[in-house]
């Protein structure tokens, strides 16, 4: 462990994905000299496909890129403040209408360049067993190791919460019935003619099918591969933002239509109606060979996935380039463990960022790693840390991390519910109400970071 107390080190990263990645370019950019460590690909997680730094494991989407959206605004904050990674998002975007999705390979080797090219960055590819008395971000994700995961609870005195995430299938192009499925985006949005997505549309006989195959498919076990960590995890724990769409049809049988399934904003060209229910399909990489299933994560196992999808219309003959499949994700009790400004309760020079604290989306690890990296710059150069303001985005979610109520404490993405509402003399439609809560984020973190440079 001798590594541990490098001296030319001025700060440990654990953790190379989203949150850890975007710490190290925030941190190095200061001047400090920083050490990453990534245990991939010499552990591998299990979720994981490559060694790349900041690989994206479930979707390839990042989410709204509309100003007067939840994602929308957090991304405008991110860009106020030099977010390397999403100039990278940027830089590998795939057309997704209203969204910034990427291809998911040209991101990672893109943000793994970046760091490895960086002067004051230097990657060690081996496992950080503990947590390092020397300044340090923890960001290794929801998939942190047992060992890890065994230091930070000893340092905490609280037990680890946990929960199960799903990662959706994606299946070959070419394989996909073009006579049957369409190319559409909702409400014709989108920058080609045709529509970013493919759609699959469902008949009212053909839905219920479809939903009472999911319900009576068979299930992959939780227990089958997770490891010892989860000892008194009960199954069915899920987060309620990524919910297999088995779990979804239990919960009634036209959950899915009002879900990852809606029709909205759709019309099948073959009958000029909207369906009963779709599929959407999104594109995963920039050949445009690979579309996933859209918030299509499931556990079921591989060969009734074969089957049970095979009845989408559209996907009858689909060939999978991934199946969907389950793994676990931890986060820690950030409401007793940690400041707003991302430090932990009792100890300044060690910080936490990224999925593990609690935030949920891609966005939201990338902001709060970048909120890290710069709070330990400013730690080290002796300067006051930020504490964003709670009207920001990045600011709310770092608020509610850190103040939710321990017993019902769920990962939280973006989103104007944590914000403090708006003052409001008369009703207004939930776009211009959107437009309010971005000008006030924007003209709050502006203001803030002006006075606090």
């Amino acid at each position: 462990m001798g590594w541990y107390n490098n001296p030319m080190t001025d700060l440990i990263i654990i953790g190379g994905g989203l949150a850890g990645s975007e710490a190290a370019w925030q941190a190095a950019q200061t001047g400090l000299q920083v050490t990453l460590y990534e245990m991939r690909p010499i552990n591998p997680t299990g979720a994981h496909l490559s060694g790349d730094l900041a690989e994206l494991v479930c979707s390839n989407s990042l989410g709204s890129n509309l100003p007067d959206r939840a994602s929308g605004v957090l991304k405008n904050e991110l860009r106020e403040m030099n977010s390397m990674l999403l100039e990278c998002a940027e830089e590998t975007a795939l057309p997704a209408g209203a969204a910034l999705a990427v291809d998911r390979e040209a991101f990672a080797h893109k943000v793994t360049q970046k760091i490895e090219n960086h002067p004051n960055i230097k990657i060690i590819r081996a496992e950080m067993k503990g947590i390092p008395q020397t300044p340090v971000i923890v960001a290794s994700g929801p998939l942190t190791s047992e060992s890890l995961s065994h230091s930070i609870a000893q340092l905490s005195g609280e037990e680890h919460l946990f929960f199960f995430d799903a990662i959706a299938p994606i299946v070959h192009a070419e394989s996909i019935n073009m006579d049957i499925a369409f190319r559409a985006s909702r409400y014709d949005k989108g920058d080609q003619d045709e529509g970013d997505y493919i759609n699959c549309p469902f008949t009212k006989d053909e839905y219920y099918a479809f939903v009472n195959a999911l319900k009576t498919a068979e299930r992959i076990e939780l227990r089958s591969f997770e490891d010892a960590i989860l000892a008194g995890v009960k199954a069915g724990q899920f987060f309620e933002g990524c919910l297999p769409v088995e779990i979804i049809a239990e919960r009634g049988v036209d959950s899915l239509a009002f879900g990852p399934m809606r029709p909205v904003g759709l019309r099948d060209p073959r009958t000029g109606k909207r369906p009963y229910g779709v599929v959407q399909l999104r594109q995963d990489n920039l050949a445009g060979s690979l579309y996933n299933l859209v918030g299509f994560q499931t556990n079921l196992k591989f060969p009734e996935q074969k089957r049970v999808l095979g009845m989408i219309p559209g996907l009858e003959n689909a060939e999978f380039e991934r199946y969907g499949q389950m793994h676990r994700n931890t986060f820690i009790a950030s409401p007793k463990l940690l400041r707003p400004t991302l430090q932990h309760a009792v100890r300044d020079d060690l910080f936490f960022a990224g999925q593990i604290t609690g935030v949920e989306g891609y966005m939201g690890n990338i902001a709060t790693g970048l909120l890290a990296g710069i709070n330990a710059a400013r730690l080290l150069k002796q300067k006051t840390l930020l504490t964003l303001p709670n009207e920001s985005m990045l600011g709310a979610l770092c608020h509610y991390i850190t103040h939710a109520d321990l017993k019902d404490f769920q990962p939280m993405k973006a989103n104007f519910g944590i914000l403090p509402p708006l003052t409001l003399e008369k009703k207004i439609g939930k776009r211009e109400r959107g437009q309010m809560y971005a000008e006030r984020a924007a003209q709050s973190l502006k203001k803030y970071l002006d006075e606090n440079s």
